[in-house]
């Protein structure tokens, strides 16, 4: 088993981390604006025996949760995140000295895990045959530029960088208009996925969507997204994230079959 206390000392911490790790990875999705067709068939990529290696990026209720299900439904890829798979690791093995172990130290400590821990369970899933056969889809990561180079330096290496852009001001509104219903956890928006009128009234804004804490987040992605942007420009494509959850999905299909990797929609 590898020693991976070596890992505590030195490593770059992701201030953004915690939004997959700490629970607020749903609040960042952007689940307001409808549902994509369920019984789409699978693309004929998703049988190509060349697998398909992305990365998908978008700010806070950019609507990238909705388009990770469809691009992993439509062309059958592993749908990767770092909360998932650090939350796995440590089902899998937290005896001690294992890798989980650490990430559940920093996890229950409130603290970031580091770029190191979690790129090597990353690198150790994406070796796993599914991976390997169908291909993955990373969500949302990597975050900053030491995370990317990282990601490089380790060998994985992906074919096409999506970024779904969208006005500030539009992923603002997106926020502030959440409501969540308390009783089954579901989440509608006021101007986009209006609830029902019976439920209306037991309806609560959770902590994080009102608009000053909006702003923090989405300024703290700005801070960070340029430089990862930088990393892998030569593979990215950019989609306009402010239309409908079926419009950015159609976007993300003329660019991933139309042309394959190196093509782009401004």
């Amino acid at each position: 088993r590898k020693p991976w206390g070596a890992f505590e000392s030195a490593f770059v911490r992701s201030p953004s981390f915690t939004d997959e790790v700490g629970g607020i990875e749903s609040e960042v999705r952007m689940e307001d604006e409808g549902d994509i067709d369920v019984n789409q068939e699978l693309s004929p990529l998703a049988m190509s025996e060349s697998s398909r290696r992305l990365i998908i990026m978008g700010g806070p209720a950019s609507g990238k949760g909705t388009q990770c299900e469809w691009i992993s439904r439509r062309y059958n890829i592993v749908h990767l995140s770092t909360g998932d798979l650090l939350r796995n690791a440590v089902a899998k093995d937290a005896s001690p000295g294992s890798i989980g172990a650490l990430a559940k130290m920093y996890m229950d400590n409130g603290k970031l895990v580091p770029d190191d821990v979690i790129i090597h369970i990353l690198k150790e899933r994406i070796v796993q045959p599914d991976c390997q056969e169908r291909g993955y889809l990373l969500d949302g990561f990597p975050r900053t530029r030491a995370q990317a180079t990282a990601l490089i330096e380790m060998g994985i290496r992906p074919d096409t960088f999506i970024f779904i852009d969208v006005p500030d001001e539009v992923l603002i509104e997106r926020v502030v208009g959440r409501r969540m219903d308390p009783v089954d956890g579901k989440i509608y928006h006021l101007t986009f996925k209006p609830p029902p009128e019976e439920i209306k009234g037991r309806l609560i804004t959770r902590s994080d969507d009102n608009e000053e804490n909006a702003w923090k987040r989405l300024r703290q992605f700005h801070e960070n997204v340029s430089s990862v942007k930088e990393c892998f420009q030569d593979i990215m494509v950019q989609v306009d994230g402010a239309s409908s959850p079926d419009s950015v999905a159609e976007s993300i299909k003329i660019l991933l079959e139309r042309k394959g990797p190196t093509s782009r929609i401004a």
